[in-house]
């Protein structure tokens, strides 16, 4: 099982950059997880987007979700998606629809943001959209999906992706604030991608987000195998967000980075 980091952004995009998305891949299974602004492009050098079989998000957000707007539009109007030939493409009586996969009351926010310029069908024509709860345990192609809620400021879930072949097993945290939910959740992960957003915890006001020390304490709460940080932003030291974190799990981490590829339980 393979992960490819497309967008380790926060909620605004480093130069160049893109927002939470990550690419999962094994043996013909192709799975984004979590699709947020800059992070179609970023499919585009990494995968053919019509061979995705899945997009499953972990809250609805906006630095998780936007780009879902080009992808439905690539979906629904690409030379390759139409019905007839069109100069280069042969035409085609079945047009590539992933499955779109969201927390529950996803769908209606999905079609309330595009319907605001009248188009409040444009995500459900180009996916099929499903809905998940937390218990849910979902298959899509040679991987297993489970989930957990952790503390944001709206509903969100961790993801787990299982690996049914070699068991390998990918553990990506979400946004969220410090809970032993997630602990539990990701112990023995093979490799725990966890956000590390803030410099400092929040001063005042609910928390939603950890910091690098945070995230390296939760990492080796869980006694995960591997850590990768990530959701922070190009204008924070990643070399000092990486000592931090390394420090708290007790060995050496990851900082993810644009384009980063990483193999999963080996």
């Amino acid at each position: 099982m393979r992960l490819t980091v497309l967008g380790k952004s926060p909620s605004w995009q480093d130069a160049g950059g893109a927002c939470s998305g990550y690419l999962v891949t094994e043996e013909g299974t192709t799975l984004l997880v979590d699709c947020g602004n800059g992070v179609f492009g970023k499919l585009r050098e990494h995968a053919d987007y019509a061979d995705v079989d899945a997009v499953v998000i972990s809250h609805m957000h906006a630095d998780h979700i936007l780009d879902l707007v080009p992808f439905a539009y690539a979906l629904t109007y690409a030379p390759r998606q139409q019905p007839v030939p069109v100069h280069g493409w042969p035409g085609t009586d079945s047009p590539a629809r992933p499955r779109l996969i969201v927390p529950q009351g996803g769908a209606a926010m999905l079609r309330t943001i595009v319907g605001t310029w009248g188009n409040d069908d444009l995500i459900d024509k180009a996916f099929a959209i499903e809905e998940y709860a937390r218990a849910d345990t979902l298959t899509v192609g040679g991987l297993q999906l489970r989930f957990c809620e952790v503390s944001h400021y709206i509903e969100t879930f961790a993801i787990e992706v299982r690996s049914a072949a070699s068991g390998a097993r990918l553990t990506y945290s979400s946004d969220t604030a410090p809970n032993e939910d997630l602990i539990a959740f990701a112990t023995d992960t093979d490799l725990l991608l966890i956000e590390a957003t803030l410099p400092r915890a929040e001063r005042e006001g609910p928390r939603g987000h950890l910091t690098p020390h945070e995230a390296g304490e939760h990492a080796r709460r869980a006694g995960v195998k591997r850590v990768v940080v990530t959701h922070l932003s190009d204008e924070l030291d990643c070399d000092w967000a990486g000592e931090e974190a390394g420090s708290a799990f007790g060995s050496p981490v990851s900082v993810a980075v644009d384009g980063a590829v990483y193999d999963v339980g080996s």
